[in-house]
């Protein structure tokens, strides 16, 4: 069956290609498409377009149906096109008529906007609840090592010490920073499309504040047209955001795999977390952060491709924006996999104690010696020469003690001000609102 069916039945080839992988993914959407539903009667009954008989009678139907989705027992059947038309199918079967009332006043085109943004409404708080249970770990992993010293490096030289409370503060940080891109994508996504129909508007007397105070939407999209216009644009400023989380994972990645490499040495894991080989039986291989970095690394392109997708697309609905689901949709159970992954690796880190007391590492302390020297008064260019001719004549003998007091260094990594920020962040979002709004719809 297929809401826009006319009398030629079209091609099985075009209907293949045209149809794609949008029944497979339409099942994800399938719980925001009965909750839009729901909306959506309501409103048709406050404006007289459905009878309270009627509206109770699809309520009904409607939230067992939700009920038989979380249950896993929802399927497409075979010919059915999409998710909204299998609704409405199941409707027509045990409602009859009244079930085809269901569509009044809305198209595909906003029904299935509608889906888009309460699925990535979902979906970004379960990101947000992976990104943060990886901050918790980042945080008290920092509190933990601050005192345990590391090399740090500019141009993969060595430069400076650094400490592991650093190193894992840095990238709590980063995430409490993606989250901000997170935040204002979720404020885009937040608003309520429903009601701009095919991207026109509708001339029925419909109420689009009632859909959008009862789906938990911030505010609305008002210009239909943009409503439509938005299709496309908010995937991809999503994708940037959801890209930065990646670009971190990634980052964070490489830093394990080299700290790993017996060069370096510097933290370990259990053996069974790691890989052999099928020839060498000294190897542990870090193939799950090798893989992360590759996932991350990957996401940093979905906004290119969405970007791709939709340019030079005129205003109104196009079929190129089905495709967008294809990219979407997988991203951010990628993502949250990742997220969790890496979670679960740094859960059971080791690091290694000690690690500057080789001489190796001794041209690490040159900068401490320079500020000592002048502190004593000595100008910074002076201080600066004589290390490093000290240095180039096998006469520097540094010391070891480190002493940096000052916001966001070794001996203050600023922990406690990077959480509050990080809460902050997660207060923003008011994910709370949306609960208790879905919480009424289906009540």
């Amino acid at each position: 069956m297929k809401l826009w069916q006319k009398d030629k039945t079209a091609l099985k080839e075009v209907e293949r290609f045209t149809v794609g992988n949008d029944r497979e993914l339409d099942t994800c959407l399938a719980p925001f498409d009965v909750l839009g539903s729901l909306a959506h009667i309501q409103m048709l009954g406050s404006v007289g377009l459905l009878t309270p008989e009627e509206r109770a009678l699809l309520q009904a139907a409607l939230k067992d149906m939700y009920k038989q989705i979380t249950e896993g027992k929802f399927v497409l059947e075979e010919g059915v096109e999409d998710v909204h038309s299998q609704v409405e199918l199941l409707l027509t079967r045990s409602l009859g008529d009244v079930g085809k009332k269901i569509h009044s006043a809305r198209s595909r085109n906003d029904q299935v906007l509608v889906d888009l943004k309460l699925y990535m409404r979902h979906e970004i708080e379960r990101t947000v609840d992976h990104v943060q249970e990886l901050f918790n770990l980042l945080i008290e992993l920092s509190e933990k090592h601050k005192e345990d010293l590391l090399p740090g490096y500019t141009h993969l030289q060595l430069a400076m010490p650094s400490s592991f409370g650093l190193w894992f503060g840095a990238y709590a940080e980063s995430l409490a920073d993606d989250l901000v891109t997170l935040e204002a994508a979720y404020k885009l996504v937040n608003r309520n499309p429903l009601g701009s129909a095919a991207g026109y508007g509708s001339s029925f007397p419909i109420n689009r504040q009632l859909t959008t105070d009862l789906l938990g939407f911030e505010a609305m999209n008002r210009n239909v047209v943009y409503a439509q216009m938005g299709r496309g644009k908010t995937e991809r400023i999503v994708a940037s955001a959801l890209a930065n989380i990646g670009a971190t994972l990634s980052k964070l990645s490489m830093d394990c795999c080299l700290y790993l490499n017996q060069h370096f040495a510097f933290i370990s894991f259990p053996e069974e977390l790691t890989t052999g080989s099928s020839i060498m039986p000294h190897k542990k291989n870090p193939d799950v952060f090798e893989l992360i970095r590759s996932h991350g690394n990957r996401l940093q392109a979905l906004p290119n491709e969405i970007m791709l997708m939709t340019a030079n697309l005129p205003s109104g609905y196009h079929r190129d924006l089905q495709l967008i689901k294809e990219h979407i949709i997988p991203a951010f159970e990628n993502l949250q996999d990742c997220l969790r992954m890496t979670t679960f690796m740094l859960g059971q880190v080791s690091v290694k104690k000690n690690i500057l007391q080789g001489e190796k590492y001794a041209s690490l302390f040159s900068v401490e010696e320079v500020n000592k020297l002048v502190l004593q008064g000595m100008p910074f260019r002076d201080a600066y020469k004589k290390v490093g001719a000290d240095i180039a004549s096998g006469n520097f003998k540094p010391g070891t003690v480190i002493h940096h007091t000052h916001e966001g260094s070794i001996g203050n990594p600023g922990n406690e001000a990077i959480r509050r920020y990080m809460e902050d962040i997660i207060q923003n979002f008011n994910f709370n609102a949306v609960k208790i709004a879905l919480q009424q719809l289906l009540s």
